[in-house]
């Protein structure tokens, strides 16, 4: 019943196009072409390991699918790699000492590279699946992992050992019971031929125990999984990391239109607030052949209680603000310096602290070099997630670097793991978005939002703190792959207006870049696309939010307006760069053509402006970036002109979200809206973004009242479209028929809803994006033109 509940859904709701006239030399099924429009833009940019040759992905002739390409540094001519080249390119791996080796992975067997001669040596080639080479720390061995386990294969003779032996199940304990105990005792003391022949097998077993090769310790793993397995650089220790499944129940999409022509459930992710993973970190001693716990119980604040629960106490006299256990905690994959030191990146459960420890291997105690607690969460460019984008490594072996948000801002600091001495190496109200140590381990190659949040530059740092220099030195965004030698850079760069390309340049200040693609359209080419203004304006709690301004021309303007949101939430769309959302760059550009005047606002919790930016929606998602949207509103009106009752906004997924906060909440300001594939109600999203913000719905309820706008859809006035794909497995379509069944129940009448059956999160047919955008067009030309 309820499958035919939906299919009759898609029939009875739609937005009925409008007979307003596009003034704009852009259609929106041109646009929405998206890259065939555009151009393909060169993308995955690396490096040969002779640093001669750049290596891309790209499609200037519009194929069906794109290649890999290569531009000679020197000649800059450009090739498609043939199928024959691709199938001897070799992968990115790991180097050796003296960088006169790599060793990489290929289909699942490990190959040993030449880095001087280019010659391949092919050291597995079996029906397992080998993966993650490296080096040993003497560079006399290659380690890498098969199924669950670790194996050395050595560079002398080529002999392969087995490092680890974990086993899934249980150990066979003895089950003997005392009765049957007592019996074998009983009869080997009765019968002398019976204890005879106990003593030869026992004689045999020993004498075969002696004779025996050196194995690894059996370990069970007892029910649970094997995350991560790595060896120190000497292989006397094995660090791993084990989990049990949380087991926690997944939600199902259901797939109306397939091939079969029968419906088929898609299995998607489980909703925020189920039970979680849990983790535990193990080292195996090789030598002593024994394994232990690394023990967290002694990490600073780690029996603290988030402030929140308190809200929720019976008796804030009485309430115990530490837990009696230490909480949950996700040990990162250890770091070794080449004396063979740990050091770990760990991050509470609860996502409220972040330290970084250094490992006694002998005993598994840790040690606090650096604890960031933050009682929103932990986050920022070079901290995010638990063990992806990390910045944190070695210098020599004493001294560690990382990026801490401690300051407010995302920065580089050192630390001397054997003091405990930390030392910031940039200060200053911007983030430092990537960091690369150079070989010799002198200088910081960092890319940073230093000029100012809406640009990234290129720039060098002294490894002991200093001037950062500056290398790039254009307006734009810059993404930089430093070459092996380290004496050339491969870009990409693009500006507001001016779509990524592929560049070359040497690796020293005031260097000229080259450009080496042009990948857009003669069609895209032929327009004038806006270099759009970046304005700022004031907030009702007196902040100066910036926003980018699409004006139109005077003699085209009609004195409406429409607000477009960015999606995400943790994301930055006012920059000086191409934008990600470049479809929608494009349709602002046609609203402008069209007279509509267009604010795209960076609210707080978008990337790109420290700690506190990122933060402001804590426990209230459509709170303070909510407000963001109505004083944008407002300065539309005091600043450009707009007529106060012809606003309108749109956006997907975040931008859905607030789209829906902005018309339930504040209909007096909206007077229509587009939601694309939004969020309705945050107690249906994913644990991994959600929790973070809001906590879980068990424990903070008030921040998912408060932060879902199906509570709010009593506040209805304007004129609503949803759109939404029916297999988006991110934000799932239950989400979108949830609210409608609450409208229908509230009896709201000014609201559509367009579905799209053969679309996820992500759209890529251009029909679908055309549909869609014709919609929204249609849904601001009927209400916000006067009639």
């Amino acid at each position: 019943m309820k499958r035919v509940y939906f299919i009759f859904l898609f029939f009875i709701v739609g937005t009925s196009f409008s007979n307003a006239q596009n003034t704009s030399p852009l259609q929106i099924d041109q646009i929405m072409q998206g890259e065939d429009f555009v151009g393909y833009l060169p993308e995955n940019i690396t490096w040969s390991d002779d640093s001669k040759e750049v290596y891309f992905s790209w499609n200037p002739d519009a194929d069906t699918l794109r290649s890999t390409y290569k531009v000679n540094v020197h000649s800059k001519d450009i090739s498609k790699l043939s199928v024959e080249a691709l199938k001897n390119q070799t992968n990115r791996g790991d180097y050796n000492g003296d960088d006169t080796k790599k060793v990489y992975a290929s289909n699942g067997d490990i190959f040993l590279e030449d880095t001087k001669t280019f010659k391949i040596k092919q050291i597995t080639n079996t029906l397992n699946r080998e993966s993650n080479p490296v080096f040993s720390g003497n560079d006399q061995a290659v380690i890498y992992r098969m199924d669950n386990n670790l194996y050395t294969w050595s560079m002398a003779d080529g002999s392969t050992k087995q490092l680890t032996d974990f086993r899934t199940g249980n150990k066979k304990e003895d089950k003997e019971t005392a009765q049957e105990k007592w019996l074998e005792n009983d009869q080997l003391e009765e019968f002398d031929i019976l204890r005879k022949r106990k003593g030869e097998q026992d004689a045999r077993e020993y004498r075969n125990a002696l004779i025996e090769p050196k194995r690894p310790k059996p370990i069970y793993l007892n029910g649970k999984r094997l995350s991560y397995v790595v060896a120190s650089p000497d292989l006397n220790y094995v660090i791993y990391r084990l989990y049990k499944d949380a087991k926690d129940k997944n939600t199902d999409v259901p797939d109306y239109v397939t091939q079969s022509g029968y419906t088929k459930d898609k299995i998607a992710r489980p909703k925020v607030g189920g039970p979680q993973n849990q983790y535990e970190s193990w080292i195996y001693d090789t030598k002593r052949d024994t394994i232990y716990r690394i023990k967290t119980d002694h990490l600073k604040g780690i029996y603290k209680k988030p402030e929140f629960l308190k809200d929720y106490a019976e008796d804030t006299s009485t309430y115990n603000e530490s837990y009696d256990d230490p909480k949950p905690v996700i040990i990162g994959s250890p770091i070794f310096s080449d004396d063979n030191k740990a050091v770990f990146s760990i991050r509470s459960q609860d996502h409220k602290d972040r330290w970084i420890a250094l490992l006694d291997l002998n005993n598994g105690d840790l040690k606090d070099i650096d604890h960031q607690h933050d009682e929103a969460w932990i986050g920022g460019p070079g901290i995010s997630g638990y063990e992806i984008n990390q910045t944190l490594g070695w210098i020599d072996n004493d001294h560690i670097y990382f990026q801490s948000e401690k300051t407010g801002f995302s920065h580089l600091y050192t630390a001397d793991v054997n003091s405990g001495k930390i030392k910031a190496l940039t200060e200053g109200d911007f983030e430092i978005l990537d960091v690369q140590l150079s070989k010799d381990k002198k200088t910081f190659f960092i890319t940073s939002n230093k000029p100012g949040p809406f640009e990234h530059q290129f720039y060098y740092l002294p490894v002991n703190g200093g001037k950062m220099t500056k290398i790039t030195n254009v307006k734009g965004g810059f993404e930089v792959s430093v070459s092996p030698d380290e004496k050339m850079l491969a870009l990409r760069y693009s500006y507001i207006n001016k779509p990524w390309e592929l560049y070359l340049m040497p690796n020293k200040p005031g260097a000229k870049m080259e450009q080496i693609t042009h990948s857009t359209t003669t069609q895209f080419k032929s327009y004038p696309w806006r270099e759009n203004k970046i304005v700022k304006f004031k907030a009702s709690d007196g902040v100066m939010v910036p926003a980018t301004l699409y004006e139109p021309s005077p003699d085209k303007k009609n004195g409406a307006a429409i607000i477009f949101v960015h999606g995400a939430g943790y994301l930055q769309n006012v920059h000086h760069w191409w934008s990600s959302y470049f479809r929608e760059y494009m349709f602002n550009n046609m609203l402008a053509d069209n007279g509509y005047t267009v604010l795209a606002i960076d609210y707080r919790a978008s990337k790109g402006y420290g700690r506190d930016w990122r933060t402001a929606i804590y426990r209230h998602m459509g709170g303070r970036d909510f407000e963001d949207q109505v004083d944008g509103a407002k300065y539309l009106v005091n600043e450009q002109g707009i007529d106060q009752d012809r606003i309108g906004i749109y956006g997907g997924s975040y931008g859905g979200f607030m789209t829906l906060m902005c018309l339930f909440k504040a209909p007096e300001v909206f007077k229509s809206g587009a939601a694309l594939r939004s969020v309705t109600d945050w107690a249906h999203y994913n644990h991994g973004y959600t929790s973070n913000i809001l906590n879980t719905p068990v424990e903070d309820p008030q921040a998912y009242k408060q932060s879902s706008p199906i509570y709010f859809a009593d506040g209805l006035e304007g004129q609503l479209l949803m759109l939404h794909g029916v297999i988006d497995t991110n934000v799932h379509f239950q989400d979108v028929v949830r609210l409608s069944q609450r409208l229908i129940e509230l009896g709201k009448k000014n609201w559509d809803l367009a579905v799209f059956p053969l679309e996820s999160h992500g759209f890529v047919e251009s029909s679908s994006w055309t549909d869609e955008y014709r919609r929204i067009f249609d849904l601001f030309n009927n209400t916000l033109l006067e009639k």
